[in-house]
């Protein structure tokens, strides 16, 4: 952990530059230190074709981005919100041009869950560890 997944409208695909996204987000998440262990960060993006936004005017072209950060429990709230801080700054950033431009509405929300009901297979952890 973490889990990141990226949910956006399929009317902003050719300017939302997804991978380079992932690419900011698991970068972000990595330069908070020891808070997330590198070999279990994940991040992917669902596009978005059935959804309405608002008051639905075509004409409008709305467009929405949410985030959902999954992390287990046991984390301090100072580093979470540290952490979430971050993360919602560099998603603002990377869609900044793109929300000057249209309407766009940005979401990060943070899922926190107990390790009991949460099952890992991992050997990549191996890859980054310190011995």
């Amino acid at each position: 952990m973490p889990h990141v997944i990226v949910e956006y409208t399929d009317n902003i695909r050719g300017e939302a530059h997804v991978p380079a996204l992932l690419k900011t987000i698991n970068e972000t998440l990595i330069a908070q230190g020891d808070v997330f262990p590198i070999g279990g960060i994940r991040s992917r993006a669902i596009e978005l074709h059935d959804y309405r936004m608002a008051d639905g005017d075509p004409g409008a072209d709305y467009a929405f981005v949410h985030v959902t950060l999954k992390i287990a429990g046991g984390r301090d709230e100072a580093v979470k919100k540290r952490a979430c801080d971050a993360l919602f700054d560099a998603i603002k950033q990377h869609f900044a041009a793109l929300y000057a431009r249209r309407y766009l509405a940005l979401s990060l929300e943070l899922v926190e869950f107990s390790e009991g009901g949460s099952y890992k297979h991992n050997n990549v952890h191996s890859r980054f560890r310190k011995d």
